[in-house]
């Protein structure tokens, strides 16, 4: 039996969410997009959901937390890369990028984004 290491992986989720440091941004929200990379070991032979990582659990997960305003990104991609790793004890590395599309910032950008590894 080969075990592989596999990812899951979920682009550029669509989220609203109210992420900020200033009482605007926590009070009229903001878009954002959220890439989530969950590596795990993975057994070739398997056709089951049983040993796999549910991309549904994750996206279900991520909202979760984007729902819960923070002041700071880094903070929002602590909480989910707990959440994952919590919830999946086999899952041994991983990427999370969080973006905020229209930062308050004076520059026109395509986003601003904080991203965390393991």
């Amino acid at each position: 039996m080969d075990k592989l290491t596999t990812s899951v992986e979920i682009e550029r989720l669509a989220v609203r969410a109210r992420h900020g440091v200033f009482d605007q941004e926590r009070k009229v929200g903001n878009d954002f997009e959220v890439t989530v990379r969950v590596d795990y070991p993975w057994d070739i032979d398997s056709d089951s959901l049983d040993g796999t990582l549910n991309y549904g659990e994750l996206v279900a997960l991520v909202k979760e937390e984007m729902a819960k305003p923070s002041a700071l990104l880094e903070h929002v991609a602590g909480r989910i890369y707990r959440r994952i790793t919590d919830r999946w004890d086999a899952a041994t590395g991983g990427y999370i990028k969080i973006s905020k599309l229209t930062p308050p910032v004076t520059a026109q950008l395509a986003s601003a984004s904080v991203s965390i590894r393991w």
